[in-house]
């Protein structure tokens, strides 16, 4: 499961590709492209890692890559906020949950990933989806949190009260597959796996 990755569809809000690797290659995509994130742009196929390790994030420019500005000739450490230059591409690092490690890559230039999607999700055990500023994806609508999370290599959803995972009543909890639809009061969303470029 380290590995995996899938798009993360929140109705009304938006999709998200979500990555559980502890390492990502940016870069663009096409046959035979390294890149686990790939993006629609003028980039190489291999332009920059995102690695996690219990310290936080860091960036390795593999091409030039500049951060907050500054061209990188090495490793740097990566703070909520700052922006990542990748050529013309520019993203903004955000790591709004102060109890998690998993952290979201916003587009702030047109680009978009393949398939497109309005942002990358650094998924670490758990994601939290919901109406606090502190969420990693903002749903404004949404009544409460609902988290996704990992636990033994396998996903799970849970929430305060009802919901319904792919057809079965659930309280609280349940198990999630990368095929998995969820709805409960006020929200619904989606996973779907993301098909390997060939």
């Amino acid at each position: 499961m380290g590995g995996m990755k899938f798009m993360l569809w929140l109705d009304g809000v938006g999709g998200y590709w979500v990555s559980l690797a502890d390492t990502v290659v940016l870069g663009q995509p096409g046959p035979g492209s390294p890149a686990d994130v790939p993006i629609l742009g003028d980039l190489s196929a291999r332009h920059a890692r995102i690695r996690r390790d219990p310290e936080g994030y860091w960036i390795e420019p593999v091409r030039d890559v500049r951060l907050d500005g500054r061209l990188l000739a090495g490793p740097a450490a990566l703070a909520d906020g700052c922006r990542i230059d990748l050529g013309r591409v520019y993203l903004v690092f955000r790591r709004p949950h102060a109890l998690s490690a998993t952290a979201r890559l916003e587009f702030a230039s047109p680009h978009r990933t393949h398939p497109p999607a309005d942002g990358v999700l650094l998924m670490a055990s758990t994601c939290v989806l919901g109406p606090n500023g502190q969420s990693h994806v903002v749903c404004r609508s949404w009544p409460r949190e609902v988290v996704l999370h990992r636990n033994e290599e396998k996903l799970f959803c849970r929430t305060a009260g009802p919901m319904d995972i792919d057809g079965v009543a659930c309280h609280d909890r349940g198990p999630l597959t990368l095929h998995s639809r969820v709805s409960g009061q006020g929200f619904s969303f989606s996973l779907e796996p993301i098909p390997a470029v060939r």
